[in-house]
């Protein structure tokens, strides 16, 4: 099919928001990039944000449904990442099922009109563009990170210098069966001997 690139994009994107959320602290959640200013969106506000935005593009424009509320009934970080989870999995189940012409039938995408192919190339990138959001919030509480895409500072520095990739969990099932006992992640070696930046000092 011509556009499973874009179900399988979406599938490790899923994994990618889960595997940040899962470095948070439960008592992070209240956090604000800057304490006094409301215009930064806290840690429990992107995940709001990420829960009921995808919810209403899937529903509202591309007219997938999951039949599920979008926002846990308890507000905590492992119920965000189980409720993330199962509907994000409900999402490309239908997703799988779809045709190449639903995927190229324009609709209405706020004021233009769009293919779904397009708006959900646009909903992967916003997506990715709060979860850079998030991976900031981690290095200003001090976090180690693990990999989302590629190598960090603490899975042993740039590409370049032959870092491995690490990431937090190996899949969906490991993270949440990991999380829910507390954290599981895989061990992180540190940022080793050579600078984790091009442009050192």
């Amino acid at each position: 099919m011509t556009y499973q690139f874009i179900v399988d994009t979406y599938e490790t994107e899923c994994i990618k928001v889960l595997s940040v959320w899962s470095m948070f602290k439960d008592m992070e959640l209240p956090i604000r990039p800057h304490s006094k200013d409301a215009r930064g969106r806290s840690v429990q506000e992107q995940m709001v944000h990420q829960c009921v935005s995808e919810d209403f593009w899937f529903k509202e424009i591309l007219g997938v449904d999951v039949g599920a509320p979008p926002l846990p009934g308890t507000e905590t970080r492992i119920e965000f990442i189980r409720r993330y989870a199962q509907d994000s999995s409900r999402r490309l189940d239908q997703l799988r099922k779809k045709d190449e012409a639903w995927w190229e039938e324009e609709v209405q995408f706020f004021d233009v009109k769009r293919t779904r192919a397009w708006i959900m190339v646009r909903r992967i990138a916003h997506t990715a563009h709060h979860r850079g959001q998030q991976t900031e919030m981690l290095r200003m509480l001090k976090h180690d990170l693990h990999s989302t895409y590629g190598p960090t500072a603490d899975t042993g520095g740039l590409m370049q210098h032959h870092a491995p990739t690490l990431y937090a969990y190996p899949d969906e099932k490991a993270l949440l069966d990991g999380e829910a006992a507390g954290g599981r992640k895989s061990p992180l070696p540190g940022p080793g001997d050579t600078p984790p930046t091009e442009r050192p000092g």
